[in-house]
């Protein structure tokens, strides 16, 4: 699979603020429109005119209240 530059820029130093829908799907293992879905959901969108950007931040936060610590569930 051929990585788009924004990913590996992510990839080699880790501050990228903004993705596109499908950066973020491919940085997150997702589909696209699962990763719309969840941005959404976080509140993380970002629109300037026809540009869709996603606040990976706010997207990381909600990504963790889906954290499973119950040690039962790992049984």
């Amino acid at each position: 699979m051929e990585h788009t530059k924004a990913y590996q820029e992510f990839k080699k130093n880790g501050n990228t603020k903004f993705v596109r829908y499908s950066e973020g799907a491919e940085m997150y293992h997702m589909s696209v429109s699962k990763f719309m879905q969840m941005a959404k959901n976080a509140k993380a969108i970002y629109k300037l005119g026809q540009l869709v950007l996603v606040n990976l931040k706010i997207f990381d936060e909600y990504i963790e209240t889906f954290h499973i610590v119950d040690d039962e569930f790992y049984k």
